[in-house]
């Protein structure tokens, strides 16, 4: 048997191939959805995935504000953040942050969805890299039409 037929191939960051791709978040359920972005954000999806190297795609999600949750979840779940002072502990409900995204949003950064995504994504220098390259607005219009990003079903991925 000839093993060098079997050699893994590593990409580089110089040969890695990103596209823009867009996802409509209208009727999806909140994880479930953040969990297929995360796979496309980390590059799971393509068959030169190299663990160590940022080759996902950009990711831009529109109507964010459209999503679900199951159950109780809007009001029951809590996401917890410190604010690095002592007694800084903040504790927010999905509905407070979806409220705070319609009104402080900077550069297509939804509060909601990147506390989810980011929980998905590595703990470490590239997963801080990773989740700079989605994008999250409200309504349906985004200003990334210059990239020519390509629309996706994010209900036939696996």
């Amino acid at each position: 048997m000839n093993t060098l037929s079997y050699k893994t191939v590593s990409i580089r960051k110089e040969d890695v191939q990103k596209e823009w791709v867009v996802v409509d978040a209208t009727d999806q359920v909140l994880g479930r959805l953040c969990a297929k972005v995360a796979k496309i954000l980390r590059g799971k999806y393509k068959p030169s995935f190299t663990p160590h190297v940022d080759c996902g795609d950009n990711v831009i999600i529109i109507n964010a504000d459209k999503v679900k949750l199951t159950g109780n979840k809007w009001d029951d779940r809590t996401y917890v953040s410190y604010t690095g002072y002592p007694g800084g502990q903040r504790y927010a409900t999905p509905a407070i942050l979806q409220k705070k995204s319609e009104k402080v949003r900077v550069n297509g950064k939804h509060p909601l969805f990147l506390h989810v995504i980011k929980g998905m994504l590595p703990k470490n220098k590239l997963g801080a890299k990773i989740l700079n390259n989605v994008y999250i607005y409200n309504g349906p219009k985004h200003p990334h039409e210059a990239q020519q990003p390509k629309t996706i079903d994010i209900n036939k991925l696996k």
